[in-house]
């Protein structure tokens, strides 16, 4: 397999098993140990932190991957990465000092609902510091093309740390004082490790002179910085809106559906950790065959196993949810299959999204981000209201397809390039056959047995005609070394 593909199976098995870990904390440990107060409380915190953060990078971990490659001398790339960490400490300091002078109106704000988040409230800055700059030695790592170790630390790595917590706690090892505090220092100790790996892999001479670039970074960096705010509000929403409109026990329902629908993305964002850089690269240097290849490939590569996943999800919806004992939760079921529907046709995309962020039609994104968001304000409001929860799946999936349509229409334009091609059409049958098929077996079985019986159907009808078909060389490769007898056919 090539660096995209061998890159991109290991990114796979790190958000893989983040997943796995991540599920196992929601769903057991944290109600189990904690309670859903204290869950509350956590999951709060670090979600505040995660919308701190941004502020405090500025966008700037983005600028790397744009900027590095076409940076001619070694002087200038260090000059970039040098400025790469100046400004989030700069940011932070500014915002410490804020805190400081006006410490007890933010804490008034933030905790007006739960005096608890006020009391620990140092957890936010604290790590949104660690992940901005984690984040910004994570994309040095990305533009050496060593993205495996940096996103298991990223995907895997906080996941972790929290699963061990809360088995400590859970043996009452640690008090809820403690537990804040381990987490703290694990979020700095993953930074330290990203750290040094990233010096080992490319140490800078660091430097106070601006960069030549320096005023296209920072323009580039507020677009970004700007669109990724408006994307946050995407991502949250229809969860607001849905608590607004319905009840929270709604919002419960949507969120564990959003959840299992996310899986489907778990190849794309193992990927581009890795073809970021080389999509920067060959725009920086005009290389358009390199730039369709990229594109072409990824596009098949992803939406070949993604499809793998949407059948795997969707046609074994009702045995999980029976095996698992979410009962009420059952209600959101049809969300499942209508927002993954919307992922699966991102995916189909391949590195599309990445072409228009690293190239000179950057500003585009922010616009694409905003009318997403107004977009998905104004759907939800009314869709929810007429048909409840599926009606937020349906908003989603408006959006995602009319968005990614613009896009499609604007690279096409601009680059006169598409990711699709006779092997998209293939693969999207190959999907819609099975899917079709395989929902009208039953097997009478309980639920997982059930479960396991139509995975292995899935896995094994949708190997065989995807390698019968050719449809990609990266699996043609990867199957003929798992299965050595098929390198005789």
């Amino acid at each position: 397999m090539g660096i995209i593909a061998k890159q991109s199976f290991y990114n796979s098995i790190s958000i893989a098993l983040a997943f796995l870990i991540g599920a196992i904390n929601t769903v057991y440990l944290y109600p189990t140990h904690m309670g859903s107060k204290l869950q509350g409380l956590i999951v709060a915190l670090l979600a505040l932190s995660n919308l701190v953060q941004p502020f405090i990078s500025f966008g700037i971990q983005h600028a790397i991957i744009k900027f590095y490659s076409s940076c001619r001398t070694k002087a200038e790339k260090d000059k970039l990465l040098s400025l790469s960490i100046f400004i989030p400490i700069i940011v932070f300091s500014l915002l410490l000092t804020l805190a400081f002078f006006f410490n007890t109106q933010i804490i008034d704000f933030i905790a007006s609902e739960n005096e608890e988040i006020g009391k620990y409230a140092y957890l936010i800055l604290a790590v949104a510091f660690s992940t901005a700059l984690f984040e910004v030695f994570y994309s040095w790592l990305r533009i050496q093309l060593f993205s495996v170790f940096g996103n298991f630390l990223k995907e895997f790595f906080p996941r972790a740390l929290i699963f061990t917590l809360l088995l400590i706690y859970s043996f009452g090892g640690l008090n809820l004082d403690r537990f804040i505090i381990f987490l703290i220092f694990g979020y700095y100790l993953r930074l330290l490790l990203v750290v040094v790996y990233a010096l080992i892999k490319y140490t800078p001479e660091f430097s106070f002179t601006l960069p030549v670039q320096f005023k296209y970074i920072l323009q580039y960096s507020i677009l970004i910085f700007m669109s990724g705010t408006a994307a946050s509000l995407i991502l949250d929403i229809d969860k607001a809106m849905i608590s607004n409109i319905l009840t929270v026990e709604n919002v419960a329902y949507y969120t564990v559906a959003i959840f299992i629908a996310a899986v489907v993305e778990l190849p794309a964002r193992a990927m581009f950790q890795i073809i970021s850089p080389l999509v920067a690269k060959a725009l920086n240097e005009n290389d358009n065959l390199t730039l369709l290849k990229l594109l072409k490939k990824s596009a098949n590569n992803l939406l070949l196993v993604s499809g793998l996943l949407f059948l795997l999800i969707n046609l074994n919806l009702n045995d999980f949810y029976t095996w698992v004992n979410l009962g009420d939760y059952n209600v959101a079921l049809e969300v499942v299959l209508i927002v993954s529907l919307g992922k699966l046709f991102t995916i189909s995309m391949g590195c599309l999204n990445n072409i228009i962020a690293n190239s000179k039609y950057y500003p585009y994104v922010f616009w694409f981000s905003a009318s997403s968001a107004i977009f998905a304000i104004v759907l939800n409001l009314y869709l929810i209201q007429w048909y409840g929860l599926i009606g937020a799946a349906y908003a989603t999936l408006i959006v995602i397809v009319l968005i990614n349509f613009l896009k499609i229409i604007l690279v096409q334009f601009k680059f006169k390039i598409n990711p699709y091609s006779r092997k998209t059409l293939i693969t999207f049958g190959i999907v819609v056959l099975l899917y079709l098929t395989i929902s009208k077996i039953s097997f009478d079985y309980v639920p997982f047995m059930s479960l396991v019986l139509r995975s292995a159907l899935i896995i094994v009808a949708f190997s065989v005609l995807a390698y019968w078909l050719k449809l990609t060389s990266d699996v043609q490769q990867f199957l003929s070394k798992i299965l050595p007898f098929l390198k005789k056919s």
